[in-house]
């Protein structure tokens, strides 16, 4: 008898999801409309979504965002989102060696004889040519990565103190020491301001896996000595998604050296950067957050922001990262020691990652997706419900949506006749809804006071 309740009552889920699924809105229920191009095999798709798209959602947690098709049926879909807290990564001592050339020779990349053990691990590197002592000259340093099999996010480097000031070098990574990619430049420091100690260590790295890393310092006369270097990777799973940026924010002045920035909704923000508009900018700050005017700033995070004139060229460090929290407002508190940044507050542009969506296709295309809506109730499923037997790898194997037109906009305002005809379609589902209920709950009673069957 249990067993037929249970499917008794499963009936009326069922029903009253049909019933929401009947009453679903229209795509002229949304402010903003743009066209979907599909790409792939489906029929589930993933939409990399703009910031700039985004930030005509009308909810911060994009209650009000659908994806329609040709006849104008919302399709089942999925929020893919990625915090900073939610990522797996594993941080790993790795042996380091350097890299000698003649102080005369002008070779960009030193030329060595390397001795390594069987599984590629880095027993001994040499120059290839024998150096006198007092010729040589440190050029740079070679690291073995070779017992890391996943790709590699970030370089962590700490150095012998007789070095403070800036550190550049580029990177290059391989994975026979003969052929090397180039990996762009890194940037590590060590300064002292005003009596406290700002340093540098992190490094970004563009997340690819490989054996072998090679630092070349831009200056070799004042490379550093290291005394640790450390990898940080992840699974490919697990790597983040590329941080998207906003356009320029611009700002206010609440008193001297405090600005403060309005973001057009709440959003999970990972780094910042402050606009340095003049040469030789120093300015040791301290950045504060908060969701609501009526709540009270909270920390986010200090740091050193510098613009300087090194060599003919500029050094410039004007992002601070963030821990990913939601905030939407900014305030920005400057040490005005350092020569502050001026009167007028700078321009500032956040950056965070970009939220995917998920869809399953039904229907007849164009699909075209839909944002603005203030009443909207959330309707987006778990990834899990929406893509059965989901893991993690499975999602880069779906097909692909991408934006294929401007965002078209339709003002919502509903004219009283609308909202009349609205309001006697839920009378109506209500109404067939309560009824079913009844119709169910007098089977149930039915079921109930029948004698049990003698066998």
């Amino acid at each position: 008898m249990s067993h037929k309740l249970s499917r008794i009552g499963l009936g009326v889920v069922g029903l009253w999801v049909a019933l929401s699924v009947t009453a679903q809105e229209q795509p002229a229920d949304f402010a903003h409309q743009v066209p979907l191009a599909l790409s792939g095999e489906g029929p589930w798709y993933r939409l990399a979504l703009p910031l700039e798209i985004q930030l005509q959602a009308r909810q911060t947690d994009l209650s009000d965002l659908r994806v329609f098709n040709a006849a104008g049926q919302a399709q089942a879909y999925a929020l893919v989102r990625e915090t900073a807290r939610s990522r797996e990564h594993s941080t790993t001592d790795v042996k380091w060696f350097p890299l000698y050339n003649a102080a005369d020779d002008n070779e960009r990349a030193p030329s060595v004889r390397v001795q390594s053990s069987a599984n590629g691990t880095l027993v001994q590197v040499q120059p290839s040519s024998r150096l006198e002592a007092g010729e040589e000259e440190l050029r740079g340093w070679l690291l073995d990565a070779s017992a890391i099999k996943a790709p590699l996010q970030q370089l962590i480097l700490d150095w012998t103190s007789e070095r403070d000031g800036f550190q550049r070098f580029t990177i290059e990574a391989s994975d026979d020491l003969q052929h090397w990619q180039a990996w762009g430049e890194g940037q590590v420091a060590r300064l002292t301001f005003a009596d406290e100690r700002v340093e540098q260590h992190e490094v970004s790295l563009p997340g690819q896996p490989a054996r072998y890393l090679r630092l070349l310092w831009e200056s070799p006369s004042s490379a550093p000595v290291l005394t640790s270097a450390q990898l940080q990777s992840g699974s490919r799973e697990s790597l983040p998604l590329p941080l998207v940026w906003s356009q320029p924010l611009a700002g206010s002045t609440t008193k001297a050296g405090q600005y403060t920035w309005q973001l057009p909704m709440g959003l999970n923000v990972e780094q910042v950067q402050v606009e340095l508009s003049q040469a030789n900018s120093l300015a040791p700050v301290t950045l504060a957050g908060r969701r609501e005017s009526s709540q009270p700033w909270q920390s986010l995070g200090s740091g050193l922001l510098y613009r300087l004139t090194q060599n003919g060229q500029d050094v410039l460090q004007n992002q601070l990262q963030l821990s990913g929290q939601t905030v939407q407002q900014l305030k920005l508190t400057v040490d005005e020691r350092g020569g502050g940044l001026g009167a007028q507050a700078p321009a500032l542009r956040f950056a965070v990652r970009p939220t995917q969506v998920v869809f399953l296709a039904r229907g007849e295309g164009p699909y075209s997706l839909a944002l603005g809506n203030a009443t909207a109730k959330a309707a987006s499923l778990p990834l899990a419900t929406l893509v059965p037997d989901y893991k993690p790898s499975r999602l880069a194997t779906l097909g692909t949506a991408t934006l294929s037109g401007a965002a078209t906009s339709t003002p919502v305002t509903a004219a009283t006749p609308a909202t009349v005809e609205t309001n006697w379609k839920k009378i109506g589902l209500w109404a067939v809804l309560l009824i079913s209920v009844l119709v169910l709950a007098a089977m149930a009673l039915s079921l109930l006071r029948k004698p049990p069957v003698k066998n």
